[in-house]
């Protein structure tokens, strides 16, 4: 069985509230508002509504910490050594299109370290958690990275930017790269479920750039919790500021990363 602080268990009692509302937003897509931030970046009211519910319940058990949601942005409590970083849909797109792969994700940090993950996938009820120093779960089953060591068996995951956004063309040549190296890339379209696949042994590595924290916060400390290795696309440790992470085993790690930066050197040659 999983460790729940009590924190978690807040975290994941909020999910499963949250995701109930969802669930019968995705078996209602004709009736939601939708609305669009920017080029591919669409908000529904499914979105707002999430976060709204992910608000209410953790504040009401965690009066005194921040919270940090991709759509109502930050809101200070008075305890500055807490904060929640929240992403109510992440995979929006899936979810509109009626693509069920898409997820809750709620990390808590304390003075600036991630301390608790939860990644909830509500139609397949798949619940991610990881405390720090307890390991990560599905479910209930204790997760590992996979073992494999050769990048030529893998199966990694990523996200490409829209065109016209950052990173696009760099994102391109990097997938060009790992393509011929690997068994094959997925792009599945929600960060936090490729980081919890990575965690769970189903990725053997994940990489993008150009992503939010509230996208990769919960991830990362699952795939740390699973004995994975984590740093931003360029080796650093700064994944939540740069908005650039590659995760894998600690053998693959440093495989990839070289495939991404010779990747990078050679569209620039």
């Amino acid at each position: 069985m999983p460790y729940l602080s009590p924190a978690l268990n807040v975290m994941v009692s909020a999910a499963r509230k949250a995701g109930r509302g969802l669930i019968r937003d995705f078996g209602e897509l004709e009736n939601l508002q939708v609305s669009m931030k920017g080029p591919g970046d669409f908000v529904s009211t499914a979105d707002e509504r999430t976060e709204k519910i992910l608000y209410e319940e953790l504040s009401r058990a965690r009066p005194g910490y921040s919270f940090w949601g991709e759509e109502g942005g930050t809101r200070e409590g008075p305890d500055r050594t807490h904060r929640f970083i929240v992403d109510p849909i992440d995979g929006t797109t899936n979810f509109l299109h009626g693509i069920p792969i898409f997820s809750i994700s709620v990390a808590l940090e304390r003075e600036g370290q991630l301390q608790s993950a939860v990644v909830y996938n509500p139609v397949t009820d798949e619940m991610y958690v990881a405390e720090k120093g307890h390991g990560a779960y599905l479910n209930d089953k204790r997760l590992r990275v996979a073992a494999r060591k050769s990048i030529k068996d893998t199966l990694i995951a990523t996200g490409i930017p829209f065109m016209g956004r950052p990173g696009h063309e760099r994102s391109l040549a990097e997938v060009r790269a790992i393509i011929a190296t690997t068994t094959g890339v997925r792009r599945c379209g929600a960060a936090s479920l490729d980081l919890a696949g990575v965690a769970a042994g189903r990725f053997d590595g994940f990489w993008e750039r150009g992503l939010n924290a509230w996208d990769m916060a919960a991830g990362i400390l699952l795939v740390r919790e699973a004995g994975g290795m984590v740093s931003d696309a360029d080796g650093g440790p700064r994944m939540l500021e740069s908005g650039h992470i590659l995760a894998a085993n600690e053998v693959l790690h440093p495989q990839i990363l070289k495939l991404l930066k010779g990747a990078v050197a050679g569209s620039e040659s």
